[in-house]
């Protein structure tokens, strides 16, 4: 049987804010295969706009930034046409290479995106091997670059990401597979007081090992980070959850808004993580 996602229902009890923004999603039209090398499209009704809209009204989303789906590996033309799908209250993060030309980058601008992801992670398109590459086109482009790797060997990497040139997101939670300890915590705060590092709540399930309802180990670390930095944390839903195979398994995203938002602390700290410094990170206008 498809897989079925809940769409509608009652929101949640946390308001979001007039103007919210999800920076974490991906979305898939009809007629865009997946590419070899990553996962296949994700099961049952095709996640697409129409969707994504009934989405976004239930939980009380009002933009959103779409990312490239592993599936579509390094061809952004479904991402492409998500962005003219979704008009003005889009934008994209997309996937290049370093030797990417400069000619698609500013047909990619056009269209929309504002910035560039690195996954070193099974299925990502692009790994840490192109991070430096990515990471100066990215800043001669004006994008963000988001980075996502197994968080717990972040001191191992540490001395390149802080030489990064483009302002860039450390990805879902910095997704410490194996746990962050006070060490990793510490890398990621010397990180974020660099001045151009902003770290994102996202897919906390795909990294907790405690599990819900609560993620307690990962909720320790987003509060920590979030009291250190309020105006270096952004929000995403990670929708359509694609790691989610059944509908059993299926996250219960009202639930999933409620506990994550309530990792930052204060209501003024949300209004910024999911309105303002989005705004500005991603090149929205005031709403």
């Amino acid at each position: 049987m498809d897989m079925i996602r809940t769409l509608t229902g009652t929101p949640p009890d946390t308001i979001l804010p007039r103007g919210t923004i999800d920076t974490q999603m991906h979305m898939y039209l009809p007629g865009y295969d997946a590419q070899p090398g990553g996962p296949p499209i994700p099961p049952g009704a095709l996640p697409d706009a129409d969707q994504y809209r009934r989405f976004m009204k239930w939980i009380g989303i009002d933009r959103v930034v779409i990312t490239q789906g592993n599936a579509h590996q390094a061809d952004n033309s479904n991402l492409v046409a998500c962005l003219e799908e979704m008009g003005d209250i889009a934008r994209g993060v997309c996937v290049i290479r370093p030797d990417t030309p400069d000619a698609e980058i500013e047909r990619l601008s056009r269209a929309g995106v504002v910035g560039a992801r690195v996954m070193d992670l099974p299925g990502g398109a692009v790994g840490l091997s192109a991070l430096e590459g990515v990471d100066a086109r990215a800043r001669s482009a004006g994008w963000v670059t988001a980075v996502q790797f197994d968080g717990s060997n972040i001191l191992d990497h540490e001395a390149r990401l802080a030489t990064l040139q483009s302002r860039w997101i450390l990805d879902h939670h910095g997704k410490f597979f194996s746990g962050a300890g006070r060490a990793q915590i510490d890398a990621v705060k010397r990180l974020i007081d660099g001045g151009n590092c902003w770290f994102k709540f996202a897919g906390v399930y795909e990294s907790s090992r405690s599990g819900g309802p609560d993620y307690a180990d990962v909720a320790a670390v987003a509060r920590e980070i979030a009291l250190h930095a309020p105006e270096r944390i952004l929000w995403g839903t990670n929708w359509p959850h694609n790691l989610a195979k059944t509908t059993e398994e299926y996250p219960d995203d009202r639930a999933l808004t409620d506990t994550v938002l309530s990792w930052l602390p204060s209501d003024a700290a949300r209004q910024q993580a999911l309105v303002a410094t989005p705004e500005r990170l991603f090149g929205f206008g005031a709403f």
